[in-house]
């Protein structure tokens, strides 16, 4: 039987480089804001990517947006926004209007039920900002100043794709 050369025997050990660990830390820390939110929502039977809707429609209030907007303005890629929104209509949360000008354009508007929904979650989601309070202001403008300036460089990587609707941007 062959010796095994301890060297040779050896896994090769992974050697992160400091972009290779900035790279996973930010993947862990969004990873568990996700989850984090997502047991802040779930007693109120909507899960994160609904409560941005909501979040989206309530800004754009009165005039409510089209279908497609929303999924452009959304937090993370969410593909399947029709069922979202059907989801979110069967709990009186959201309501489809046809456009008088365009029949083939849905605007979708929030309803009382779904602004009462986020005024109760109004207070819950503030205090999740706590997880900034080790953070100094200077700090806070830094933070969100470096997670900007990756953002830019993943779009600028990812060939003018539309994150949201996976699109060309040109084509939107």
């Amino acid at each position: 039987m062959a010796k095994v050369n301890p060297k040779n025997d050896k896994k090769k050990r992974f050697r992160p480089t400091s972009r290779g660990i900035a790279y996973v830390a930010l993947l862990r820390a969004a990873d568990r804001v996700k989850s984090y939110f997502e047991i802040l929502v779930a007693p109120f039977d909507i899960t994160g990517q609904q409560y941005n809707v909501l979040r989206i429609l309530r800004g754009a209030e009165p005039e409510g947006l089209p279908t497609l907007t929303i999924a452009e303005r959304m937090i993370e890629r969410a593909p399947g926004i029709t069922r979202m929104i059907d989801r979110l209509e069967a709990k009186e949360l959201v309501r489809r209007e046809s456009c008088p000008e365009d029949r083939r354009c849905v605007y979708c508007r929030i309803t009382a039920k779904g602004l009462n929904l986020l005024e109760l979650l109004d207070e819950p989601v503030d205090e999740t900002n706590a997880v900034f309070d080790g953070l100094s202001k200077a700090e806070l403008k830094q933070f969100t100043a470096l997670l900007e300036k990756v953002q830019k460089a993943l779009e600028s990587k990812s060939g003018g794709i539309n994150r949201n609707t996976g699109n060309s941007e040109e084509a939107n």
